[in-house]
């Protein structure tokens, strides 16, 4: 297999050729679907149907197999392949000589492999096979390829590059780019505006475009030796032309080298683009894996430099955990629990010790608005987010900051940049997606069918047990510390918030650890086993449905009660970690010794578990009912009685003592394997999954449900500085990038008082051509942050709305498209009278100022009159409500009673409509201002 990457100035591209078969076996990496079935006719072709018209996700010519069909039997176990006919179904072939279909089954998908043809470098130079990445410009890959052919001539006849913005070897390179055109097969019409700018910034190099041509050619390099993943076919090309359109009258010189770091960058967007970057100030929330590739983007850009007027600020609350050494590359081992931010920063000035960076801890939130407040925003030039979370992007919004904003996010191998720029694009919260789809209470609590339904069962039950609980412990003897004066309030039949619940949980404290294993055990035999036996009471097996249909149908899974078995080891398992967590909460020490089989055998052989009879009671059915929000609060007068008598039990036995009234409620954390919090959700999990005949996950898949891991890949690659060419071949495989710096990201490369040199390499500079270690990287962070920087590039230049793009992308297939974004709508009240998102009416009043006042303000300003004022969810003026016209002589700020330090208020107005009887036109928010001085 060969890769090759390059990188020139504005332009890049990337080559791959896998051989004549190249085998796929995983040609997606999505996972593999499971859908319930409805139906299944018996028919030629038979049609099936997804249970409650669910979407099944499947396109034809894809091949599933079935299971736990009933009736239709003949089909569990076969594969067939499809024929897609809606949404919702699709055909299977031939099933007219089988048996009724009766109810149940899930269609499973399987992968098949592909096998992909490549054609030699030879061939594909005269004919090229290019993926377009930007549909605006469908005709730049094959412009771009005649371009980088003609470079290679340009080098062949004056054995060097082009110069730095000389016009005429541009003009040179125009014309070997026509003849080469003339030659291909395959081609477009010459860009000359575009074979121009790349001849005069070919010595150049923008960073964040090397880093997104490493990530992308990395991870080709891991599909082309794991066949995962659909390799790219044959040629990609892209340009950041947008980036120096603007550049056209810039004086030559401006793009000359000046010694310094900044050389490659200033070939390409010139000295004033450099000196914009060295004085931005830029406010980067989040210090993740986007983070980090943020702040090494900003450092080689040299965006904020100490002494030129910029700042960095950036905050991010979380500590570094083990789990994020995998992608977050600017942090190490010794790095653990130490925050984020901070680390972060110190690592950037290793990169560039000319950034000035100011780390902090704060969380972005409604919490902090007296820190990140609307003075701290209008000092900003632009917003980036580095987020894992929607509505923290929704908060950070830049219409509430009216700041350029770039957005950016990734899962595995797919990724999302988006720019957001204030009156020229939507924001951030014109759209919305689709809510996650939440696993029902009922299904949750008794009628799982899927592992994931298990696994949050499990998650569920270490929340309750080992943190809700004792959190509501603590809480309750915190306000009542006398046992005695609880039990004379509660014999005075006062009613006290949890008591019962409470004094059950004193009651069956344990204390010692022999206590946590009986506790173990029988929360065993309630789960897995009595759980079991009291709904089969409740619903039989031959249960039916008003309409005849039977109760226990796919989904609904009838469960098995589970008899305890001391050699079964997912039993132990989940002994040994429930007992161990138990032990944690109430403060109970234990040896190695007492975790052995053993010690555990020997404690559960003492052990008499009373037999269980089934009650009647009812047990929700209903998908829509919603788990309860607290704990039981109101009780039985018999429960009142029963707490009463367990508490004077207790206080007789001398179980209340400062001791007994403390737990250590456990926070979970899914990174610490010594801790025992996944071994625990793991195997109750999976004995829950077993007492309802659902397949098992191990325990790398609960950790990764449980802990609500987004997926990462992460690559090695190298990095490789000065303007010579390398190969490095590993299993066959060749990989071979020409660049000026590509990926040039990692922070070894510093820059002493000496030039530059490597502080791992005993002082000594590193040649050119020297291969500079390795670096971890995850490929589709390494393009999202590309998109970001380029952006960012754009925002400082103050380019129009047409050179912005989004990037949407996926390199498992591979996919990467860039489009225009979103343009602001406007909305129009009346002739003349239009606003849009970013629009902020403002009104200045004064102490005595009325809502009358206030009114004629609006009017006399803007030209409309206001029919109705509203104040967060107060309605402070609507006509036609009682009184609301005697408001109007009201001053504005008994209206609002807003807090001493309050200066202004965003109020929501609305106006009369055109015609009669239509509804009012909403209008832009109006920023009140309590007095003058804030003008």
């Amino acid at each position: 297999q060969f890769i090759s990457s390059d990188v020139y100035g504005i332009c890049a591209r990337i080559f791959c050729d896998f051989g004549d078969h190249f085998e796929v076996s995983d040609p997606n990496g999505e996972e593999v679907k499971e859908i319930f079935v409805q139906s299944i006719t018996k028919a030629n072709p038979g049609i099936v149907t997804c249970l409650e018209n669910r979407t099944h996700g499947l396109q034809s010519g894809q091949t599933v197999t079935f299971k736990e069909v009933n009736g239709m039997s003949e089909l569990n176990g076969n594969t067939h392949q499809i024929e897609v006919l809606s949404p919702y179904s699709f055909s299977i072939g031939d099933t007219s000589d089988l048996e009724d279909y009766t109810h149940g089954g899930i269609v499973c998908q399987i992968k098949t492999p592909k096998t992909v043809c490549f054609e030699s470098l030879e061939k594909q130079l005269s004919n090229p096979s290019c993926l377009i990445a930007d549909f605006s410009k469908p005709e730049a890959p094959l412009q771009l390829h005649a371009a980088f052919l003609a470079l290679s001539k340009f080098q062949e006849q004056h054995q060097r590059m082009p110069r730095i913005g000389c016009l005429q070897d541009a003009d040179i390179m125009l014309k070997l780019t026509e003849d080469v055109n003339m030659s291909l097969m395959n081609k477009a019409v010459v860009n000359e505006e575009l074979v121009r700018w790349f001849s005069r910034s070919a010595r150049g190099s923008l960073p964040p475009l090397a880093a997104a041509v490493g990530g992308i050619a990395s991870q080709e390099v891991l599909k082309a030796l794991t066949g995962k993943f659909s390799p790219l076919q044959q040629w990609l090309y892209f340009d950041a032309i947008e980036v120096v359109k603007g550049t056209e009258t810039v004086s030559c010189e401006e793009f000359f080298p000046r010694g310094d770091r900044y050389d490659a960058l200033r070939a390409c967007v010139g000295e004033i683009m450099c000196q914009k970057l060295h004085r931005l100030k830029v406010f980067l929330v989040g210090c993740g894996a986007i983070g980090c590739e943020m702040l090494k983007n900003f450092a080689l850009l040299g965006v904020s430099l100490s002494g030129k007027s910029g700042e960095i600020i950036i905050t991010d609350p979380d500590l570094i955990e083990k789990s994020n050494l995998n992608r977050q590359f600017l942090f190490r081992p010794h790095h653990i629990q130490k925050p984020k931010s901070t680390t972060a920063a110190a690592a950037t000035l290793e990169i560039n010790p000319q950034v000035k960076i100011n780390a902090r801890l704060n969380k972005v939130c409604p919490a902090t608005e007296n820190i990140y407040s609307d003075e701290f925003y209008s000092k900003l030039d632009v917003v980036v987010t580095a987020l894992d979370n929607v509505e923290a992007r929704r908060y950070i919004d830049s219409v509430s900051n009216q700041r350029p904003l770039l957005d950016s996010g990734t899962m595995g191998t797919k990724g999302h940049t988006e720019v957001i720029v204030p009156n020229l694009t939507e924001s951030y919260n014109s759209h919305r997606d689709p809510p996650e789809e939440e696993i029902p209470f009922c299904t949750l609590k008794s009628f799982p069918a899927v592992i994931e339904h298990t696994i949050q069962w499990a998650r569920d039950k270490f929340e309750s047990l080992f943190t809700h609980k004792p959190s509501i412990y603590n809480k309750f003897w915190q306000m009542h510390s006398s046992v005695e004066q609880v039990l004379q309030r509660m014999k005075s039949r006062e009613s006290l918030e949890g008591s019962f619940q409470v004094i059950k949980l004193l009651s069956r404290r344990p204390a010692q650890w022999e206590d946590c294993v009986l506790l173990a055990r029988f929360k065993f035999e309630k789960y897995f086993k009595r759980k079991a036996v009291q709904l089969l009471h409740s619903f039989p097996i031959d249960t039916r449905l008003k309409d005849g249909s039977l109760f226990w149908q796919s989904p609904k899974r009838p469960p098995s009660p589970i008899e305890f078995e001391f050699k079964d080891e997912l039993h132990f398992n989940f002994i040994v970690s429930a007992a161990r967590l138990f032990a944690t909460v109430y403060n109970i020490s234990y040896t190695q010794k007492d975790v052995s089989p053993a010690s555990i055998i020997q404690i559960l052989s003492e052990v008499q578990i009373p037999n269980y009879t089934p009650v009647e009671k009812k047990i929700e059915t209903d998908e829509n009912a919603k788990k309860p929000d607290h704990i039981k609060l109101n009780v039985s007068s018999e429960e009142e009685r029963e707490a009463i008598n367990l508490l004077e039990r207790a206080i007789s036995n001398n179980t209340v003592s400062k001791e007994h009234l403390q737990t250590t409620p456990i926070l979970f954390e899914k990174d610490d394997d010594s801790n025992g919090h996944i071994d625990f959700i793991t195997a109750a999990s999976n004995l829950r999954a077993r007492m309802y005949s659902i397949e098992s996950a191990d325990r790398f898949r609960t950790k990764r449900i449980a802990g609500k891991i987004i997926p990462a890949i992460a690559t090695a690659t190298a990095a490789v500085s000065g303007l010579f060419r390398f190969r490095v071949s590993t299993n066959s495989l060749a990989v071979y990038i020409s660049t000026n710096n590509i990926l040039m990201a990692r922070w070894r490369i510093c820059r002493g008082r000496d030039g530059e040199r490597d502080v791992w390499n005993n002082g000594k500079s590193w040649e050119q051509g020297d291969v500079i270690g390795e670096m971890r990287k995850e490929p589709g962070r390494l393009v999202v942050e590309q998109g970001v920087a380029v952006e960012l590039l754009k925002i400082i230049a103050g380019y129009g709305f047409d050179s912005f793009r989004n990037c949407f992308f996926n390199l498992a297939l591979p996919i990467i498209v860039f489009t225009k974004p979103a343009e602001v709508r406007r909305t129009q009240i009346r002739e003349g009278i239009s606003f849009s998102i970013w629009d902020r009416w403002t009104i200045h009043g004064k102490e005595d100022f009325t809502l009358s006042d206030f009114i004629n303000a609006v009017q006399e300003k803007y030209g409309i009159e206001p029919t109705m004022v509203v104040y967060g969810v107060k309605m402070l003026y609507v006509p036609v409500m009682p009184g609301h016209n005697k408001r109007l002589k009201l001053a504005m700020q008994k209206l609002i009673k807003p807090s001493s330090e309050k200066k202004y208020v965003d109020l929501t107005v609305s106006f009369p409509p055109e015609s009669d009887g239509d509804e009012d036109l909403p209008g832009p928010p109006v920023r009140y201002h309590f007095s003058q001085e804030d003008n």
